[in-house]
């Protein structure tokens, strides 16, 4: 989804909507977030692509460890790909942490390790979508120029009434317009900043999804879904996502080492689920399994309980299969590109979450 780009002044829009957003923010907004004191736009992009679908709570954890021991563009831009994953295993959406460490090389290799100051050019950067620049543009450099993401689209649907279906693209270039619109006209000194947190903050403790709290909204006789009692009407998504069931056995093939024992793990391939991960091999059916076995080792396979796994459109069913064997126990090793990982070297392995869960648990 593209940004409208610069659009011109207005009156502010919607009586005056962006103002009374900046002084709400300023009295009742959220203002303990860590990562609310800084203008410096590494800290500002890290902590917006952390945030994108996951909760602040979650993040509040994940954030400090990455800056500790990432604590600038340079430091993530030289380290290896692994120790990154390895940093972000639990956050989910992986694909982030491949793009985070990709954008940190582009700006250090093409841009002398500083951010560019506006949002055009911020988006032309691995990882970084139009709302996501908007952010960055407007924290660090006051720009003049609306984020929307999923809460504020909730948000500005509601005070609209904006009845469009937002799964079509021109329903959401329709509201990036008008979330232009509604800017503050003559933002001075942090205006933008407070206005941009507004948004986020209306959208996460007032405007919320289910059970909205009208009666604390600084603009809720502007809001033409209040007015008109049909909240819950807002936004309008006509076309919804079928959530998949899917079903994997894990080989957890395991052989002695010195001073405990090694693990058979595999990188997943470059696309799809756990992307770039390390993960046991994966079979689609429990006989796919027993056939890569050789037959005297398959009385030696244990099945562990089935994990249940959620993904965004995906229901996952993990079936753990534990072998206690050594390299001759796969035909050929199976024909998979191993790597033997001793277990007090698995925190530094990027794993998805359930496996690591799994694996710790050994």
């Amino acid at each position: 989804m593209r940004s409208p780009g610069p659009v011109a002044a207005t009156t502010g829009g919607q009586d005056g909507f962006a103002m009374r957003l900046i002084h709400w923010q300023r009295q009742h907004g959220r203002h303990g977030l860590p990562w609310q004191d800084s203008r410096d736009p590494y800290r500002v992009w890290l902590s917006e692509i952390m945030l994108q679908q996951t909760q602040v709570s979650t993040v509040l954890d994940y954030y400090p460890r990455f800056l500790a021991r990432f604590p600038d563009v340079r430091s993530l831009a030289a380290a290896p790909a692994d120790e990154v994953m390895a940093l972000w295993s639990g956050l989910g959406y992986y694909s982030r942490a491949r793009n985070l460490h990709r954008c940190a090389q582009v700006v250090v290799t093409d841009h002398g390790g500083r951010f560019p100051t506006g949002a055009s050019a911020l988006q032309q950067l691995p990882g970084i979508g139009a709302s996501t620049a908007a952010a960055i543009a407007a924290f660090c450099f006051g720009e003049r120029i609306s984020i929307l993401d999923g809460n504020v689209l909730r948000v500005l649907s509601r005070l609209l009434a904006f009845g469009e279906d937002l799964a079509r693209s021109g329903a959401q270039r329709q509201m990036w317009q008008k979330a232009q619109e509604l800017l503050p006209p003559h933002p001075v000194g942090d205006d933008m900043v407070a206005y941009t947190q507004g948004l986020m903050d209306l959208g996460a403790t007032v405007c919320t999804r289910s059970r909205p709290r009208c009666s604390q909204c600084p603009v809720q006789d502007l809001c033409l879904a209040h007015a008109h009692h049909q909240v819950d009407r807002f936004p309008v998504r006509g076309r919804s996502v079928r959530r998949q069931s899917v079903s994997w056995w894990l080989l957890l093939w395991r052989r002695p080492a010195a001073g405990g024992w090694q693990l058979g793990l595999m990188r997943r391939p470059g696309t799809g689920i756990w992307a770039g991960l390390h993960c046991p091999p994966v079979f689609e059916s429990d006989e796919a399994l027993r056939m890569a076995v050789v037959d005297t080792w398959r009385d030696r396979l244990q099945w562990l309980p089935v994990v249940a796994h959620s993904l965004t459109h995906r229901e996952m069913r993990l079936h753990p299969v534990l072998l206690d064997g050594d390299a001759e126990a796969l035909a050929g090793g199976g024909g998979l590109d191993w790597r033997w990982v001793k277990a007090d070297e698995l925190a530094g392995i990027g794993l998805p979450a359930p496996v690591r869960q799994l694996l710790e648990g050994l």
